[in-house]
């Protein structure tokens, strides 16, 4: 489960570029994809706007069109994963579908980037593995980087990759 946490101090654009990369370049099917995020509250509205304008712009479809962003999720097991873990997201009243959510396999089995918020840093999504084009947020308080460290570090039993954003040294020192 790999992780984006931001520090309050962190600057949104190049946030929000890490995210949309590191979660959906090879259609989040790839071991770095970043699956999980710790967003401080003073940035998620910038950013969650952010995140909605640029993932609505990425383009999914057959590869070989290579004005394609994304292609297809690579059998219909993982088509099924990313579709369930959506449908989760959208009938539970600890998280919402920020942007994206759709799906579909009529020819191929494509899923469009997903981005989810969750109030729940526990819930499945931020849990699970699910190698596809899903990321999760939780946005923590402000003032609570630290507690939000902790939660980045026992959210998950894997030690992939991780990326910190933050504009001073000691947030950087803090995390590492």
């Amino acid at each position: 489960k790999d992780f984006i946490v931001a520090h309050p101090s962190a600057e949104v654009d190049s946030l929000a570029a890490a995210i949309v990369r590191g979660s959906f370049e090879y259609q989040g099917q790839k071991c770095s994809a970043a699956s999980r995020l710790f967003i401080p509250s003073n940035l998620w509205p910038e950013l969650k706007e952010r995140l909605v304008a640029e993932v609505e712009g990425i383009s999914v479809g057959d590869v070989s069109d290579l004005g394609n962003y994304m292609g297809a999720v690579i059998d219909a097991g993982s088509f099924r994963t990313q579709k369930d873990a959506i449908e989760e997201a959208r009938a539970s009243s600890d998280a919402e579908i920020v942007v994206g959510g759709d799906y579909d396999d009529s020819e191929g089995y494509f899923v469009r980037p997903t981005v989810i918020e969750t109030t729940d840093p526990g819930f499945r999504t931020m849990r699970d593995e699910l190698f596809g084009p899903v990321v999760t947020a939780y946005v923590y308080p402000e003032g609570q980087y630290e507690d939000a460290l902790d939660l980045v570090d026992g959210g998950a039993p894997y030690g992939l990759t991780g990326a910190v954003f933050a504009r001073e040294r000691d947030a950087i020192e803090t995390a590492s």
